[in-house]
Parts: C-alpha cells; structure tokens; sequence
C-alpha cells in the first residue's frame, strides 16, 4: 500500500479551478510535475490541468485571462489510496496518461502520483545537437574571445546549463556543431563525462548553417533533438518527444506564443469601405524557438556541404508533404540574441528562474 499521510507534493500542485491560466502556468513550470490538481475549497477534485491541456490551449489562441478550469481535463483518471505501486502502474499504462490523482473515499485529493515516482527512468530514447558555431557578431565586444554559447549565465557557460538540461532529461548522447573559437568549448567539456554526457564535436569548416551541419552528426537511427547554443530554456524535452510521437511527426518546431501590442487603432477596410476599428489590439503569433525534433528520415532533405538553415529544411518537408507540427513552449524561455537578452538571462538567474 503506497503511504499517502501527508504529500509534500500536493501543496504545489492543488489550485483553484478559477486560477488565470498566465498564473496556473507559472505554477506547472515552477512544480515541473507536468499537471497541476484542480480543486474547490473542500478539497474535491474538479480537474486535472495538463501541459498538454495548456499546449492545446495556446494553439487555440486562448486568452492567458482565462480561468484554468475551463480547459481542463474534467473526468481525468483516478486512483485509490489502497492501490499498490505496481496497481497504480498499470492504471497509468492501460490509460497511457502520466500523472495519477490519488482521491480517498470522501472524492478528496490526497496525491498526484507520476510516472516518474514508480518506474525507472531509463532516459529518453533520442540524442541531441548544440548549434554552437555561430560567430554572435551581434553581441560583441562580448564573443570577440568567447563563443556566445559560453558567456556565463550566474557564473556558469550557458552550453554548461544545456547540456546539464539535457542530461537530466536522461540525454546522454550529445553532439556540438563547432566553427568560432571551438577550442575554448571543446577545453573547458572535453569528452564530457565529466559533466554526465558523451560528448562529439561536429567541426565545421565553414559555417553550415543551423540544419547543414546535421549531415555530419552520425545517424542513431532514433530522433534528434536539435537545439541552438544561445538559447536558455526550462522545457521538458521527454514531453515534447511524447508530443511528437503521439502526433506520429517527421519534424516538431518548438513555437512560443509571441505578443504584440499595436499602439494605434487599426481601421478594417473593404477598399474605401471601413468595415470597422479596433481600438489599440493585440496581435498574437507562435514564434520559431529553435528548438527542434527530427526524425532520420528527413536528413535526405539537407543538402550536403551547402549552408541550409532549419526554416529551408521545414520549408523544404512542407513542399513534399511531411509531417511538420509545433510543439508550443509554455515554460521558461529565452533567446541571447542581444545584449539585452543577455542581461535578461543575469537578472533571471539571480531570480532562480532557470
């Protein structure tokens, strides 16, 4: 019998159904239980939130304003307190769901049980790429003797955070495009056990661009996860590979929902005809995050020793009729474009929000 007297989780994880879902958000990122336990003021189950409730959501367009309630799963898989961890496992394989809302006889939630807390992780069954030989003219004097993916994030490489991302993700296999000062990463990782991962350094003669490059990377006949050196994020790479393959794709973008508010009123036309106004809207797109899963049968499409960049790549598998979906990025996100984004980054660690 699995004991269940006081659940340290369940603080973190038990909100209210009428929680916005910008808050409810926030709350799964910072939980990283991938769900969150809906519940009245009696403790009563209402619902469960997924990442994957919130992922469809932000592909709908729906408002962040929103309460979380109203997109969440309402008759979600349950179990008992009296069930064994082998019953509780089973439950979760025959259902094919990861999280697990234990409720007493009275309907009160007592726990949220993972995948994670009764079976062996034997690590995600992919391998990845660091894009990391980029010359970052556009944060000099910064990169002049330091590759941008290693200027240091709260006093550590941001390829150092990656690659720690990555290998407690259970990614052990990991390959880094090199071309700008590749010896300074390639002496501060060598071989990476030091840092938990076996590392191959992909050297690129000439910058190839962020899918040229791919064609050197040994084929592990299983997906890829490509990822670009200057970006910092909180994601969970083994639930975008669930993503994935549940959507059977060739290739997954990761998207973020991008907002832009227009400072003006915008005037609909029909010709001459105004058909209407709009007072100061906001514009939403899912922006390109750089953040990628392939699967080896698309390398055929990435032309060998030609710079190609991941946008020709998807352009390219749009136009023959491949899989290609988004993957929206709900948690912790950012691009070190500028130097900006760079204090950013400073500010954010100090913060622990990485």
């Amino acid at each position: 019998m699995l004991e269940l007297d006081a659940s340290p989780r369940l603080s973190s994880v038990m909100i209210s159904p009428d929680t916005a879902l910008s808050e409810a958000i926030a709350i799964l990122d910072s939980a990283g239980t991938g769900a969150l336990v809906l519940c009245g003021e009696d403790q009563k189950l209402f619902g469960v939130l997924t990442d994957g409730d919130i992922r469809r959501a932000i592909l709908r367009g729906v408002s962040f304003d929103r309460p979380c309630g109203t997109i969440a799963t309402r008759e979600p898989v349950v179990a008992s307190p009296s069930e064994s961890p082998a019953e509780l496992l089973r439950t979760m394989n025959d259902f094919d769901v990861n999280h697990l809302p234990v409720v007493d006889a009275e309907g009160k939630v007592v726990d949220l049980l993972l995948r994670r807390d009764l079976a062996t992780d034997e690590g995600a069954p992919l391998s990845a790429v660091i894009m990391a030989g980029g010359f970052g003219t556009r944060m000099r004097p910064l990169t002049e003797t330091t590759p941008k993916p290693m200027l240091p994030i709260g006093g550590r490489p941001l390829l150092e955070l990656t690659i720690e991302r990555l290998r407690k993700a259970g990614i052990s296999r990991v390959n880094i495009t090199t071309h700008y000062l590749a010896e300074n990463i390639k002496r501060h990782f060598g071989d990476g056990r030091a840092f938990g991962v076996s590392l191959n350094y992909v050297s690129e003669d000439q910058p190839l661009g962020t899918a040229g490059g791919l064609r050197l990377v040994k084929d592990c006949g299983e997906p890829l996860l490509v990822i670009n050196g200057d970006i910092l994020t909180g994601i969970n790479f083994q639930e975008m590979l669930d993503y994935h393959r549940q959507l059977g794709a060739d290739v997954t973008v990761g998207a973020r929902r991008y907002d832009i508010q227009v400072p003006y009123g915008v005037i609909d036309c029909d010709g001459p005809r105004v058909l209407g106004l709009r007072e100061k809207p906001q514009l939403t797109f899912m922006i390109n995050a750089g953040i990628y899963l392939l699967e080896p049968s698309v390398y055929k499409y990435i032309p060998n020793g030609d710079r190609f960049d991941m946008t020709d790549l998807i352009l390219r598998l749009t136009q023959v009729g491949r899989h290609v979906v988004t993957f929206p990025i709900m948690e912790y996100w950012l691009d070190i474009g500028h130097p900006a984004d760079y204090r950013q980054a400073q500010q954010d660690a100090k913060k622990a929000a990485l």
